[in-house]
């Protein structure tokens, strides 16, 4: 059976590349030419990349334009994630999606102000009907921007299946033909690793680097491998367009041994349940040593991640007696540029001269049981299938930290933390709270307190400790005095800040009705927009309210002096 699920998969990919998408139907959304930042499918931080990134000339404020015919199904506005995003459902059954917004144009920014004053706050996702906001192909939908989490102005841009929501590469609707792209792929290392307890590599346990040299036909040719056991590879490579600096994700990746299929990655498409699965795909105790994402071309233990397929197995090589193996590497991008690299594999028993340490410890995973451990005053519960891989974890509590291995284990899924402290009067517990502390910092995770237990849920392994936050948010006017004429500002800015368990909501009130503060916590700074004609003519009295994570509160009150007139 399970045999039988790795053909179809392998099978599923093969008529998903011949399925014929729409080349023609859409434009592109921006009217500059266009320069990638980032590919479909491309590593990031528990995620693979859902779009592409299209730069924006290191400057926001450029036009965003419909790619077809279609009605804005859904409106999101997020201080993270993808900030002001908007998404049209077009006739042809696909939906495309456009994130980090400035903010949306016309009757389109209309209907969402008269969203935010109806709900009276910032964030929301809303779901038009589609006889609401109808587009048509061209037609400016926004300014492009730097909202969310955006690391610096640019657009991201998606399409899905509208049916199922899955994301596809946009590339397969003709975006392609926008990028020249004439350059092969740049593979910067092979890596091998030791698997079996009794594998050996170049007299390793330990996974280790291979020299590359390059060959006349203008492959790469690595250094022999000599091993005994059962072995994988891992590959670090990356992709570039043409007159582009940036170092993009690659299309697919395949690897061969002795003339058959031994492993393939495919970012054709996939779905948002499964992104979380790049810790599982990727090396992750080296990305988070060496800040290096080298891509496994094996697995230990099947995960359900639908652009890896493995046909004649699992990826993983047995290296027996007297035997040798012919192992190719090829990586593509999606206009046809290849590289490849061969690597000779021959049977030495050898000793190990570089010895993996022993990991054990008295708290041992299996990944697919749930476990419960207790250390001192706190309790850690792990779900079934919270790891990937059956493991050791180190865990101790010194002066109230408690030390959850490192993060160089991945988690996929929640598991909880509970802290027990019967010294705390229950008149303060409220102001408690478990954070994640690296180093100097100190992150804030939502806590749920039940009479001497304070439990929280968590992704990641690392220090946690139990603290109180007495001390309330800070707020700070930017572009204005009180009592102070400003007639010639279009806005009015605060800085908002707290020192430790971070905001949780924030309002503002002119004259004493609700108005909208846009909140960038990139910046720290919330800002109003006289536009929208809450302000009234002379005086005006403003009262803005910052509530943090365990509700401390500040209230900052001013005035100011306005005319409207022309």
């Amino acid at each position: 059976m399970k045999y039988y699920l790795l053909i179809t998969i392998f099978a599923s990919q093969l008529t998903f590349s011949q399925h014929q998408f729409p080349k023609t139907d859409f434009i592109s959304p921006l009217d500059i030419p266009l320069s990638l930042s980032g590919t479909f499918g491309e590593l990031r931080s528990n995620h693979f990349h859902s779009g592409l990134d299209f730069r924006t000339q290191q400057k926001e404020g450029l036009n965003v334009y419909a790619i077809a015919d279609g009605y804005i199904s859904r409106i999101k506005i997020s201080t993270f994630g993808y900030g002001k995003a908007i998404y049209i459902t077009h006739e042809n059954g696909y939906t495309s999606v456009y994130g980090h917004l400035q903010r949306a144009s016309g009757n389109i920014q209309s209907y969402i102000k008269q969203q935010h004053y109806q709900l009276q706050q910032f964030e929301m996702d809303i779901f038009p009907q589609p006889d609401e906001l109808q587009v048509k192909k061209g037609e400016i939908i926004g300014l492009s921007g730097n909202s969310g989490g955006s690391g610096g102005p640019h657009l991201h841009f998606e399409i899905r299946d509208t049916a199922t929501e899955k994301i596809i590469n946009p590339f397969y609707f003709g975006f392609d033909s926008f990028i020249k792209d004439t350059k092969a792929p740049v593979i910067n290392e092979i890596i091998v690793y030791p698997i079996s307890d009794d594998a050996v590599v170049n007299q390793s346990q330990l996974p280790i680097s291979l020299p590359l040299s390059l060959q006349k036909d203008g492959t790469y040719l690595a250094s022999k491998v000599k091993a005994k056991g059962t072995i994988g590879f891992g590959i670090n490579t990356y992709d570039q367009s043409d007159n582009n600096y940036g170092k993009n994700g690659v299309f697919k990746i395949t690897s061969v041994l002795d003339g058959k299929n031994s492993f393939e990655v495919d970012f054709s498409s996939f779905a948002f349940d499964e992104t979380r699965y790049v810790n599982a795909y990727i090396d992750y105790t080296r990305y988070k040593k060496l800040n290096q994402r080298v891509q496994q071309l094996f697995y230990h233990k099947k995960y359900p991640l639908s652009i890896i397929s493995a046909p004649n197995g699992n990826g993983i090589i047995l290296v027996e007696n007297n035997l040798s193996h012919v192992y190719q590497i090829e990586v593509i991008d999606f206009h046809g540029n290849k590289s490849k690299v061969n690597v000779p594999i021959q049977f030495a028993n050898s000793a190990a001269k570089i010895v993996k340490p022993i990991a054990k410890t008295e708290f041992k995973i299996k990944s697919e049981r749930e476990h419960y451990f207790k250390k001192e005053n706190v309790s850690i519960y792990f779900p079934e299938n919270v790891f990937y891989h059956d493991t050791f974890l180190n865990i101790d509590v010194t002066k109230g930290i408690l030390k959850l291995h490192d993060e160089t284990i991945p988690v996929h899924a929640n598991f909880s933390i509970a802290f027990q402290n019967d010294t705390i009067p229950e008149i303060k517990r409220e102001k408690y709270f478990i954070a994640s502390v690296s180093g100097a910092k100190k992150s804030y995770h939502s806590t749920k307190i039940k009479g001497n237990t304070f439990t929280t849920w968590v992704k990641n392994l690392g220090q946690y400790q139990l603290l109180v936050d007495m001390k309330a948010p800070s707020i700070k006017p930017i572009n204005f005095e009180e009592g102070k004429w400003i007639s010639k500002q279009n806005t009015i800015q605060f800085s908002i800040s707290d020192d430790l368990s971070g905001i949780k909501t924030y309002n503002g009130f002119l004259n004493g009705k609700w108005i909208l503060l846009d909140y960038d916590f990139k910046t720290n700074t919330i800002t109003h927009d006289f536009s929208d004609n809450v302000v009234i003519e002379g005086k005006n009295d403003l009262k803005i309210e910052v509530v943090d994570n365990v509700g401390n509160s500040t209230i900052f009150e001013t005035h100011f002096y306005r005319s409207q007139k022309p």
